[in-house]
């Protein structure tokens, strides 16, 4: 394909830039899209809402945001050379560090040519008469492309809560996927922090330690592994990166999350009581994620579930000296993993300070804000300052905020009113050319993010390839291929314990939302294995459409 083209259309002086694609978002997403498309020798343009890349790691810069994948695993494999120069700090690497990480790869890799920041793509609508796209950017700039790539992340658009009076609020007010990059100090002041999801267990601990007094309003409780973290050491690094040949190999073909650790080859029944305690005593010493991979059929069997669910109600109760705040921290609703677990350093200790109180929402909900305090139905809890703990519009939120036309002019949003329907999370029928990465209807956020980003980016290029060394303008998802995979991911997802939370992998955080189980959780080893049989077989499931023999647009 060419490189940067310009059209002309009607005679006129001005030029619309053309590119081959334009990818939405500079994350670590988008950032290996242009990479690989670069590489292949497409022209392509990127744009950024943020003032750099980074993505989430740009955006949420709460007190203590870290990311709960090991920093070893969750970084790029594609280049060895970056993987064996990079030195990660800690086992879980804090926000700016991952956020240096991802400007250290735009930079080595001299991406930010084609980088457009500060621009939001508001529009993008397909020319069935060309086979392309037509972008138009917050900037009022309209380009074209043959292809446009979605890298817009699964946790990048904030939920702000429709909480009466919150506007009448005269302190300050923070959203934790929003947070001001200078720093914010809570000293002397009364804070409340709305909601108990994975941003505001990582931030209670260090609000609480600034704050004169600190009330959290909690309407469900998490349950919460200890991290664990610590200094990673130079021998530490070394061998971890001696083993990453069979570690990456493991991640991307038999973990079912992309995560390198032991496989369980056992349930949670087959052991005595003793033996299975040890085992999770063990894995709670260790800390992080791979608590729930101590057995194999957590995920599947209630009965087996409820020995790691009981556990760590014990752990919380063994933590929290007041038992009345103990039972309010303890997960009763849902089976442990259901919801995406948690890590945290000392969240659950933090209630044991003098200056920080839990306020039950569920029995007591939030009525309204007023100038200087939350009302609840019991009473007015005043604070100087408020953190919106409350989460995102997950996995369809970014992409639900472009006006998306494709044939015939349908929106997206019409076609996904009722949920969202994709072939492999990667297309959606009646949208040619259209790719979302990670998208609904694949592991996504059920695995470590960057494996599974590393496994779309690469399929949709050699896709993209395929298409140019055959002479196809059009590709797209049938119908009823979709249809087929859509079932076979919820089918997926019922013989799981999943669909028995209230989660944002539901979309049930998001009043009015349909509640479908979005993500694929068949695993990544086995979501790749069915991508690349697909792609094999000629795209299976796809329609092509050759491209004309005498194209009407000018290219150079």
């Amino acid at each position: 394909m060419s490189a940067l083209r310009s059209v002309s259309g009607n005679n006129s002086a001005a030029a619309t830039e053309a590119y081959d694609a334009v990818v939405v978002g500079a994350g670590f997403a988008g950032m290996y899209m242009l990479h690989r498309l670069r590489g292949q020798g497409f022209s392509v343009r990127v744009y950024e809402q943020g003032g750099d890349v980074g993505g989430t790691w740009y955006w949420n810069r709460y007190p203590g945001a870290r990311c709960d994948v090991e920093s070893m695993q969750y970084s790029y494999s594609f280049s060895e050379e970056l993987q064996q120069e990079w030195n990660w700090s800690e086992r879980y690497a804090p926000q700016p560090e991952i956020l240096k990480y991802a400007i250290h790869v735009a930079d080595r890799f001299d991406l930010r040519s084609d980088i457009q920041l500060n621009t939001r793509v508001d529009r993008a609508a397909f020319d069935e008469s060309t086979s392309l796209w037509s972008v138009t950017t917050s900037d009022s700039k309209t380009v074209t492309a043959k292809y446009v790539v979605l890298a817009t992340g699964c946790l990048s658009n904030a939920r702000m809560p429709e909480i009466k009076g919150l506007s009448d609020f005269k302190g300050k007010v923070y959203h934790t996927g929003h947070w001001p990059h200078e720093p914010v100090d809570f000293t002397g002041l009364r804070v409340g922090v709305i909601g108990t999801g994975s941003s505001a267990i990582q931030s209670v601990p260090i609000i609480a330690r600034q704050a004169s007094r600190l009330t959290v309003f909690q309407r469900t409780p998490n349950f919460s592994i200890p991290a664990r973290n610590a200094p990673l050491t130079a021998e530490e690094r070394e061998t971890f990166r001696a083993r990453y040949p069979e570690i990456r190999r493991f991640a991307r073909e038999e973990a079912r999350n992309g995560i390198y650790t032991e496989l369980p080859d056992r349930g949670a029944l087959d052991d005595g009581d003793n033996e299975r305690r040890a085992k999770y005593e063990a894995r709670w010493n260790r800390g992080g994620l791979t608590f729930m991979s101590v057995y194999n059929n957590l995920a599947i069997d209630k009965a087996a579930n409820d020995t790691a669910a009981d556990f760590v109600r014990e752990k919380i109760a063994e933590i929290v000296g007041d038992p009345e705040t103990a039972k309010l921290l303890q997960p009763n609703n849902h089976p442990i993993g259901s919801k995406r677990i948690c890590i945290d350093t000392d969240y659950f200790a933090t209630f044991n300070r003098p200056n920080v109180t839990l306020v039950d929402i569920r029995s007591n909900p939030i009525e309204e804000i007023t100038a200087n305090a939350v009302r609840t139905g019991a009473e007015d809890y005043e604070v100087d300052a408020l953190v919106l703990a409350t989460g995102f519009d997950a996995m369809t939120g970014s992409v639900a905020k472009i006006d998306i036309r494709g044939r015939d002019g349908r929106t997206l949003n019409q076609k996904w009113a009722e949920g969202p329907k994709t072939y492999l999370g990667l297309m959606s029928a009646g949208f040619p050319n259209l790719f979302i990465i990670t998208g609904p209807g694949s592991p996504s956020v059920l695995s470590n993010m960057i494996v599974s980003i590393e496994q779309h980016v690469d399929w949709i290029t050699d896709c993209i390839a395929w298409m140019r060394d055959r002479g196809l303008d059009a590709m797209e998802a049938r119908t009823d291929a979709e249809d087929k995979w859509v079932a076979h991911v919820n089918e997926v997802a019922h013989t799981t314990l999943y669909p028995q939370a209230n989660s944002w992998y539901m979309g049930a955080n998001i009043p009015g939302k349909p509640q479908i189980f979005m993500p694929y959780i068949g695993g990544v080893g086995a979501y790749r294995q069915i991508c690349n049989e697909i792609a094999a077989n000629g795209y299976e499931g796809f329609a092509m459409v050759a491209a004309p023999p005498v194209q009407q647009r000018a290219s150079s």
